[in-house]
């Protein structure tokens, strides 16, 4: 019979493997994604001169490719999204962290997660039916269906994935560091603010990473209150302006382009361009983070 520790070492071995097996898995998936976006969206820079492909207008119809506007429209939108998410999204989190009872914290966690679980089509219809038209009313502009009503509910689609990541950053941080604060004199606000805070601000910024790929990627809400407009959004008044994201291009148009058509291929130029944002945006956020914790600023 096999004995007790033979059991323990395969066993081991069998979850090691596993997990191995999982991560490469992962990594793979996500190349083979990349290598049929180059597949299929690569033709497009052949066929198409780099003055067209970056230039200010994108009329498929007339042969104008430029993804300009659809680069501009997708930041403005995201940029106004985390910049309204990101200081109710870490104030959230201290709350339920930090002040909020213990009965309190049981009922808030779960709302919070349950928010996360809306589909994006009905935050659209939200927008289109609501927030759309208190924008036009309040504001005074010609149409509700404007970058600014995208920007709002995509922080609040950014919200839940901020709060739950920065909630548990913060409770991350040892007991030790709240009582050595107090221990010293402070206050609990400043004790949270001056300590755990900046104790917990690699999982925060982690937080808005994260929040920031909801944003980026989302594509059926933006679609639905940003008035789909791909205009240069340079204007002061680009915010309170339609304009045109890169995931609601692909989405509105993916299903009447011809396939195999520069019209196709220029839909998975796109899709490349988006892909090599987001892991530009990651992989900044992690080399932040990563050489603050060299110097020793972050644990």
């Amino acid at each position: 019979m096999m004995s007790d520790s033979k059991k323990t070492h395969w066993g081991e071995f069998v979850v090691e493997a596993g997990i191995r097996v999982m991560g490469f898995s992962t990594i793979g998936f996500v190349l083979l994604i990349f290598s049929f976006l180059l597949r299929e969206g690569v033709p497009v820079f052949l066929k198409v001169s780099p003055a067209n492909f970056l230039g200010v207008r994108w009329y498929p119809t007339f042969g104008l490719f430029g993804m300009l506007p659809l680069i501009l429209g997708s930041m403005l939108v995201t940029v106004v999204a985390i910049a309204i998410a990101l200081p109710l999204g870490v104030a959230t989190a201290v709350f339920v962290r930090e002040v909020a009872p213990n009965w309190a914290r049981e009922i808030l966690k779960p709302m919070i997660e349950v928010m996360a679980g809306i589909p994006s089509v009905v935050l659209g219809f939200f927008g289109m039916t609501i927030i759309a038209p208190m924008v036009r009313e309040t504001l005074g502009v010609p149409t509700g269906l404007t970058a600014f009503a995208g920007a709002l509910i995509l922080a609040y689609m950014s919200l839940p994935t901020i709060i739950s990541v920065a909630e548990d950053a913060l409770d991350a941080v040892p007991k030790s560091y709240r009582d050595a604060g107090l221990a010293m004199g402070a206050t609990q606000w400043q004790t949270i603010w001056r300590v755990v805070v900046p104790a917990a601000h690699s999982g925060i910024v982690t937080a808005v990473m994260l929040g920031m790929g909801r944003a980026i990627g989302e594509t059926m809400a933006v679609m639905m209150v940003t008035g789909n407009a791909a205009r240069m959004p340079l204007s002061l008044d680009a915010l309170f302006r339609p304009v045109r994201t890169m995931t609601a291009t692909i989405a509105a148009e993916m299903g009447e382009v011809a396939r195999g058509s520069v019209h196709y291929h220029a839909l998975f130029g796109i899709g490349i361009a988006l892909f090599v944002l987001t892991f530009l945006v990651n992989l900044t956020a992690a080399r932040a983070i990563f050489t603050k914790r060299r110097k020793g600023g972050l644990r």
